[in-house]
């Protein structure tokens, strides 16, 4: 059986991410092609715990203990859950991955880019995704996307500079010699997600079928 693949889906608050790696699942279900999503923090036991100290809104930590947990499940969820479905031909979708601790651990907490990048490649053991699809949005209105969706969690009440450190950082992810600087996050597409939700599936899509087409073919005049 042939290695799968690791696709990250990555962005700032509220930029519909969860919302897109569901259809996208669908997608993938309806074609018959085997596949797994997982999220971060999460997607182990272990993981769960983490993710619950994490977002707790009551929850209070310094940076360097919030990075060092989003790197405690990160080991896990690699190990235990990543490399054992690549290895069986997936496709696994993550929901964050490098590109969110370098943004709110780096840019948004200020903490020192050589010790999270050294702390992250001990975590994932070289693991490289073969593909980040990067959602770009603005802080603001992505802040206000999350509100309607309820209470924010203990990343989200971060006040607004945080946040708009957190979104600036992964705009500048999307450029080319950000990109050669930091080889182990592997290439990165940019989506615009200020769109609909149905444009942005369908810029999605399209990002896809042009990198994997065997996998995301789209007929001539379809609608993706």
């Amino acid at each position: 059986m042939s290695a799968g693949r690791l696709l990250i889906v990555e962005g700032p608050e509220g930029a519909g991410k969860t919302t897109q790696i569901a259809r996208l699942a669908e997608r993938l279900a309806s074609a018959d092609i085997p596949h797994l999503v997982v999220r971060e923090p999460g997607g182990t036991p272990t993981g769960e715990q983490i993710r619950t100290l994490l977002l707790d809104p009551a929850g209070d930590m310094v940076p360097a203990a919030e990075t060092l947990l989003f790197l405690a499940s990160r080991a896990e969820l690699v190990e235990r859950v990543i490399r054992p479905a690549l290895s069986q031909g997936r496709l696994v979708i993550a929901d964050r991955f490098f590109l969110s601790t370098y943004a709110y651990q780096i840019a948004g907490r200020g903490l020192s880019e050589e010790s999270i990048r050294a702390a992250n490649a001990f975590a994932v053991g070289g693991l490289r995704p073969d593909l980040t699809l990067l959602f770009i949005h603005r802080a603001a209105e992505g802040l206000a996307r999350a509100d309607r969706r309820g209470k924010r969690d203990r990343m989200e009440r971060a006040d607004d500079a945080f946040h708009e450190r957190v979104a600036a950082a992964f705009e500048r992810f999307a450029s080319a010699e950000w990109q050669r600087g930091h080889p182990e996050a592997g290439p990165i597409a940019t989506i615009d997600a200020s769109g609909t939700e149905d444009a942005v599936y369908h810029a999605m899509i399209g990002t896809l079928a042009t990198w994997w087409p065997e996998t995301f073919p789209v007929a001539r005049g379809s609608d993706l």
